[in-house]
Formats: structure tokens, C-alpha cells, sequence
């Protein structure tokens, strides 16, 4: 009983902060969220309203807040693939024993991930700029005329995918490269012996012994691109014609520039519960994968 009392003492910190910085946070934002919270309130709380559920009602009965869901969904589908696929791509580049410099290109594929998302992006405009762009400067070299990546509903998508995978896929190749590094040479040697070439390799020892690592990525990946907000932001500010509008930047724009915070809380709230069954249908999936 002495034990148990003394490891609460040790955790009770850790339990505070959370607590206080977390979960009373959560709480008052799900609260909010069952009000009518606008600037009117702000000033003057007896002018709040608990409304139930009439804000998570109105959202399903709003256009802009289902074409926000979709662009979004485009993001995560399309993003969440080319991003993993280009970390274990440069993982297993980087874990070859062919390579060479590995330190100076695990570093110089991670930077990236470190830099100011801001000040990237602003670059990147420039490079999707249709007139003096690189990337336009480049297509021309190929005689292919100038793309308005960021001024056209169909390439803005598309573009921010480049640079958001871009941005983050060195996150996940360090995570996967650990992974890789784990796995033991018998195995390898084992398939080798029995005549197994590099993709049999590759399909039945690498992918099975690195599922829970990939599991955990793909989880991870998920939940990071359903927050799309600062790509959007930056470089399109939802355009054009709101086509990268996401669920985060609909928000945004509901709680800091309309000041309808209790919509507002309902949208972070929603995109919580999509974030929870989506990562809930995850981990149903590892015993597939062979997680445990």
C-alpha cells in the first residue's frame, strides 16, 4: 500500500499538467461548443446561450463545411500515401549497404522537417509561381507550356500535396530507417540461402517485420494530415474558388475571423471523432499486418 501511495506522488505532477494544460482544456472546448460563444459573449458573458446541439447541426447543413471535409479527405487520401511511400523509399535507400555519406544525407533529407513550415512555404510559392517559377521553368525546358499551380481549383490540391510531402516525409523515414536497422540479418540471410531474390526479400521479411513500425506511422501520418491548416494558409488562403479550404482552416475562419467560437469548437470536435474511428479502423487492421 506504502508502494502504491509513493508511485502516485511520483505521477501526480505529470497528472496535474496534464490535467490543467489537457484535459480541462478539452472539456471547456466541448463545452463551448454547445453554446452560441461569438464576440457578443466575449463582451458580455450573460449574453451566452447553451444551444445543445444546433452548432453540430448547422455544420451538416453547411456547404463550405462539406467541401472543407472533402478537400480535406483528397489531402489525407492522396497525401498520406505518397508521404509514407517516399519515407520507406529513402529509408531503404538510406539502409542499403551500397550507400554512401549516410549521415550527411539522413540529415539533409530530415532538415525539412525542422524548418520553419512558414518560411518554406513562402519559398515554395515562388517555385509555383507561373510566370518566374522554377518548376514552370523547368516544364518549359520540356515544352510544356506554364501550369497556374496555385490559381487553378485543379492544381492547387495537388501542389500543396507536393510540398506538404515534401516537408514532412523525413519525419517518417527516420522512425522507418530505426525500424529497418531492427531487423535481424539472420532473416535476410535465411531467404538468401533458400534462393528468395530482393523483392521476395523485400515482401515477406522486410514489410512483415516492419509492420508495427508502419502502423504506427501510418497512424501518425493520418492524424497530422486531417490537420492541414498552414499550408492552406500560407500559399492559397483557401482559394481558389475555396478549393483548399480544409476542416482546420474552416475553423479558423469560424472562430478568429467570424468570432462564432462555439461553431468553431464544434468543428475541432468532429474532426476529432473522424480522427478517432479513422485511426480505431488502424489498429483494427494490424493483426492483418501481424501487429500485436
Amino acid at each position: 500500500m506504502r508502494f502504491h501511495r509513493t508511485a502516485w506522488w511520483f505521477v501526480a505532477p505529470a497528472i496535474l499538467v496534464i490535467s490543467v494544460f489537457f484535459i480541462l482544456p478539452v472539456l471547456a472546448g466541448f463545452a463551448m461548443s454547445l453554446t452560441d460563444f461569438d464576440i457578443y459573449a466575449l463582451a458580455d458573458p450573460a449574453n451566452l446561450r447553451f444551444v445543445g446541439l444546433k452548432n453540430y447541426l448547422r455544420l451538416m447543413e453547411t456547404p463550405l463545411f462539406w467541401q472543407a471535409f472533402g478537400n480535406t479527405l483528397y489531402f489525407v487520401v492522396v497525401g498520406v500515401p505518397l508521404s509514407i511511400g517516399a519515407s520507406l523509399g529513402a529509408a531503404l535507400l538510406l539502409n542499403s549497404p551500397l550507400a554512401r555519406f549516410k549521415s550527411l544525407f539522413r540529415t539533409a533529407l530530415f532538415a525539412p522537417v525542422v524548418t520553419t513550415l512558414v518560411a518554406v512555404a513562402v519559398i515554395w510559392r515562388y517555385l509555383f509561381n507561373t510566370r518566374y517559377g522554377f518548376l514552370n521553368y523547368a516544364l518549359g525546358g520540356l515544352g510544356i507550356s506554364p501550369v497556374d499551380w496555385l490559381g487553378y481549383p485543379r492544381w492547387a490540391m495537388p501542389a500543396i500535396i507536393l510540398f506538404a510531402v515534401w516537408k514532412n516525409f523525413g519525419y517518417n523515414m527516420i522512425i522507418l530507417l530505426a525500424g529497418l536497422q531492427a531487423i535481424p540479418g539472420e532473416l535476410y540471410e535465411a531467404a538468401r540461402i533458400d534462393g528468395a531474390s530482393r523483392w521476395r526479400q523485400f515482401r515477406f521479411v522486410t514489410l512483415p517485420m516492419l509492420a508495427p513500425v508502419m502502423l504506427m506511422v501510418s497512424i501518425l501520418t493520418i492524424a497530422g494530415y486531417f490537420q492541414l491548416f498552414a499550408e492552406p494558409y500560407v500559399m492559397t488562403q483557401g482559394g481558389p474558388l475555396q478549393s483548399t479550404v480544409s476542416v482546420l482552416y474552416f475553423m479558423y475562419e469560424e472562430g478568429f475571423k467570424w468570432w462564432n467560437l462555439g461553431s468553431a469548437s464544434s468543428v475541432a470536435f468532429l474532426l476529432f471523432i473522424v480522427i478517432f474511428a479513422v485511426t480505431a479502423f488502424e489498429l483494427r487492421r494490424a493483426p492483418r499486418w501481424g501487429a500485436t
